[in-house]
């Protein structure tokens, strides 16, 4: 039956004082015995990716009353990235994911709903939501609130958020004034959306549609557009017939499917934060999906797009030009693509974009196979005596003056120390930035560096300096940002064990990340090696501390 889980729940003589409850909710006997159908939503009126969610829940609860469905709202937190950059608000940020996941779950036990609607926007709340659709592995839809449109810099000059980290550089440069900056900070995001790059949050809801969990557009339709809210009502009436079908997220997510994801993921230039996020998804689907199958399908699978920050397109473009089921279509012409996929739609990954008529509708937004920015995907993954377990690079991001350098490692503790010392001018051209003890575990929390790689930017010095680190990056880092960085510093990698004057070779297409200095004198190193204290004050991020595990294996927490 199709509320086979909710009866166990309502129906039945010692059942009774929980009818008693639902009909307090104002529920009619009618409703009672229709399926439950759990509405996540993460509406707030502190994200902007999230501040119109409640308009997409209005209409995934038409949706699924139209279908027969009874829909029970309730709600999951998210954190907005760009509010949290640059003070200790990001050390939260990646924890978030693991809340929200739990909370969800308990949710959805705690009252037995026979299926799920998930509702979310920006960076950690989508991964966050996948997860717990992996661990409930109920009949569940996921609708983001899509895309925001991009803003003004200027008279036909484009902007978004990224415009502005970058123009505070430029202040310090003198290339722009700082009442240019304000003018700047009024008009670059103009409205409700996720951040209108290829940024973590458009990333990860391009590669959900991907996966086939979400309806093709999940990725790009914009925020504004009432095409975004019909795909609610359709996300809304599709669960119903999954459950009717009894198609399940388990069904969905194979090793295949993940494929498909890593290989559109490539084509699309994604933000690094994938790289922890898709093998968390995996792991939580029963799948195991490491750093190297990034690497192995980034060889073979070409960068089809530049997306802000790598290019001056945005995720408004990239939907016109025929969205998430362009990119896949063009990908079945090297057979990138595992067509057989079953997907929300109850159809085939194939069947999908035959129905859709999928195709490139504009090459300058989404280039041909045989025109493709570069030969293989947007990430690469480096190995080597600073990473023997890996690092990651948004390869299509980075200047091609940066691709193979030695640098001169210019190290730093924090986040903040490195900032200031890139603002007073103290970083020069030849100098790799390395930020350490940043890590999931040493931050704790493993911040994002978009604040220095920005301003590194504005300053000048993209072509010229290299920033490398065990924490992360925004997806609106651009330049030779080496990330994940493993084992961390906190574990004793050897990114703890860098001096200052070091030199780095970065040899991107070898996938090589090599800090020169010879193995007796590291071991020397490691001898006198004492990792410094650090006071964490807040009992949520050293709980987290405790539990999470290495970047790269997507920062989960450890099996207990």
């Amino acid at each position: 039956m199709q509320d086979e889980k909710s009866r166990l729940m309502k129906c039945g003589l010692e059942k009774a004082p929980h009818r008693s409850l639902l009909y307090a909710l104002g529920l009619t006997k009618e409703e009672i015995n229709r399926p439950l159908v759990g509405v996540v939503n993460a509406a707030n009126e502190v994200v902007p990716g999230h501040i119109h969610l409640d308009i997409l829940a209005n209409a995934v609860k038409a949706g699924v009353r139209i279908a027969g469905g009874t829909p029970l709202e309730f709600p999951a937190i998210a954190v907005c990235d760009g509010i949290a950059m640059n003070h200790e608000g990001m050390r939260f940020s990646l924890p978030s994911r693991e809340f929200i996941a739990d909370s969800i779950e308990i949710m959805a036990r705690a009252h037995a709903f026979d299926a799920l609607v998930f509702i979310p926007n920006c960076d950690k709340c989508v991964p966050g939501m996948l997860m717990a659709m992996m661990r409930l592995n109920l009949p569940s839809v996921l609708i983001s609130g899509g895309p925001m449109l991009p803003g003004s810099k200027g008279p036909k000059k484009q902007a978004d958020l990224i415009s502005v980290f970058e123009a505070v550089g430029g202040v310090k440069r003198g290339t722009i004034s700082e009442e240019e900056l304000e003018e700047m900070t009024e008009h670059a995001c103009p409205g409700c959306g996720a951040c209108a790059g290829m940024f973590t949050a458009n990333s990860m809801n391009c590669l959900a549609e991907t996966l086939g969990v979400a309806l093709p557009g999940n990725g790009t339709i914009p925020a504004v557009d009432a095409a975004r809210v019909r795909l609610a009502k359709q996300a809304g009436m599709r669960v119903m017939d999954l459950l009717a079908s009894n198609i399940r997220p388990l069904d969905i997510v194979t090793e295949n499917a993940v494929r498909n994801a890593v290989a559109v993921d490539m084509a699309l230039g994604c933000s690094t934060n994938t790289v922890l996020h898709l093998p968390a998804i995996s792991g939580e689907a029963g799948l195991a999906l490491g750093m190297d199958l990034f690497d192995e399908i980034s060889r073979k699978v070409p960068n089809l797009c530049k997306l802000s920050p790598a290019g001056s397109s945005y995720m408004v473009d990239l939907n016109a030009a025929g969205g998430i089921p362009a990119v896949l279509s063009e990908l079945t012409k090297i057979n990138a693509i595992h067509t057989e996929c079953i997907t929300v739609t109850g159809k085939t990954v194939g069947e999908n974009l035959a129905s859709l008529h999928a195709g490139i509708k504009d090459p300058t937004v989404i280039h041909p196979i045989d025109q493709a920015y570069s030969k293989e995907g947007g990430i690469a993954i480096l190995h080597g005596n600073l990473a023997p377990d890996g690092a990651v690079v948004k390869q299509s991001a980075v200047a091609p003056e940066m691709m193979c350098r030695e640098v001169r490692a210019r190290v730093f503790s924090s986040e903040e120390e490195a900032m200031q010392a890139i603002l007073d001018g103290k970083i020069h051209a030849g100098d790799g930035v390395v930020i350490r003890y940043e890590g999931p575990k040493g931050g704790p929390g493993m911040r994002e560096m978009l604040s220095p790689t920005a301003a590194i930017t504005g300053m000048g010095l993209g072509k010229d300096v290299a920033l490398l680190t065990d924490g992360r990056f925004s997806g609106g880092t651009n330049g030779a940002a080496i990330g994940h960085i493993s084992p961390e510093a906190a574990d004793a990698g050897p990114i703890a064990l860098v001096e200052e004057g070091d030199m780095i070779r970065i040899d991107i297409p070898g996938r090589k990340l090599e800090l020169l200095v010879a193995d007796e004198v590291l071991a020397k190193r490691r001898e006198h090696f004492v990792a410094p204290t650090k006071d964490c004050p807040y009992s949520v991020l050293r709980r987290y501390a405790k539990l999470v595990s290495s970047a790269s294996n997507g920062g989960r927490y450890k099996e207990i």
